[in-house]
């Protein structure tokens, strides 16, 4: 499997190339009140607006520093492009197969877009499926039909 891993606090975690977009610098992001604290806003991305999760807010429940290093990591879903804002997106790595566990993740349903662990030599990686993260967080259907909208008014 290959993955771009990304770093949010101090983990790091593993999004499947297959569902990155583009990996960009943060940008200036429209703000929408009364969303999720993880929900920043939006943001144009090569035309389209897409939302702005802050990975750290879901994750940890603080907010990402913003600085020089900081990245949106935009993914596309069956539903909705999404964009994940975070520390760092520094590599692609091939995930072994045989390196993959899952074990640990199962009985947890708090995260269920967490689908497994990459168990290397040197550094443990959790990979995120942004298929069940775009479907499973609070206010993701409102924001999903909100760009909806603002696509056919546009």
């Amino acid at each position: 499997m290959q993955a771009v891993i990304v770093r949010t606090g101090n983990e790091e975690y593993a999004l499947p190339i297959e569902s990155v977009v583009s990996i960009e610098k943060l940008e200036y992001i429209t703000p929408i009140p009364h969303l999720p604290p993880y929900l920043l806003g939006l943001m144009k991305s090569r035309g389209e607006l897409v939302p702005i999760l802050d990975l750290s807010q879901i994750l940890y429940h603080k907010p990402t520093a913003k600085d020089a290093e900081t990245h949106i990591v935009v993914l596309l879903t069956e539903q909705i492009e999404i964009g994940l804002l975070v520390l760092d997106a520094k590599e692609i790595l091939e995930l072994p197969e045989d390196r993959l566990t899952s074990t640990a993740l199962k009985a947890y349903c708090k995260t269920p877009y967490f689908t497994t662990v990459a168990n290397l030599e040197d550094r443990l990686i959790t990979v995120i499926d942004p298929e069940v993260l775009a479907t499973t967080l609070a206010g993701m259907d409102e924001i999903s039909a909100y760009v909806s909208e603002q696509r056919q008014t546009s």
